[in-house]
């Protein structure tokens, strides 16, 4: 790639073919879903995360503490009905929502290493 390449690039002159692009997302370490689709503004202005890493959006919380998960992150994270997720927690972090069975696995994972020790 050549200085005068992303220069028209940045100017909407032209555009990467895909394989520079697969190329950028790589060296960038995104996905080429985020490095062409990616709407700063839909996220407070964030960047654009790193591959595997993901920015759903904002949910409200209800009267009852329910919350919505955006379709996005429901099919993005294969969350189907039914689904059962462990609510963790940090004071000075926020909350996290893991898939119960991942927990369970990894809880059990270590409770065996644990034990070898």
């Amino acid at each position: 790639m050549t200085r005068q390449a992303i220069a028209k690039w940045e100017v909407g002159e032209t555009v990467p073919d895909l394989d520079k692009c697969k190329k950028l997302a790589e060296i960038f370490e995104v996905s080429l879903d985020d490095l062409a689709n990616y709407e700063p503004s839909e996220f407070m202005g964030l960047g654009v995360p790193p591959k595997g890493k993901h920015i759903f959006g904002v949910v409200t919380i209800g009267e009852k503490g329910q919350i919505v998960i955006p379709a996005k992150a429901r099919k993005t994270i294969n969350l189907s009905t039914g689904d059962q997720l462990m609510v963790l927690g940090d004071e000075t972090q926020g909350l996290a929502l893991v898939k119960s069975e991942d927990f369970l696995r990894l809880a059990d994972l270590m409770k065996k290493e644990m034990g070898r020790g």
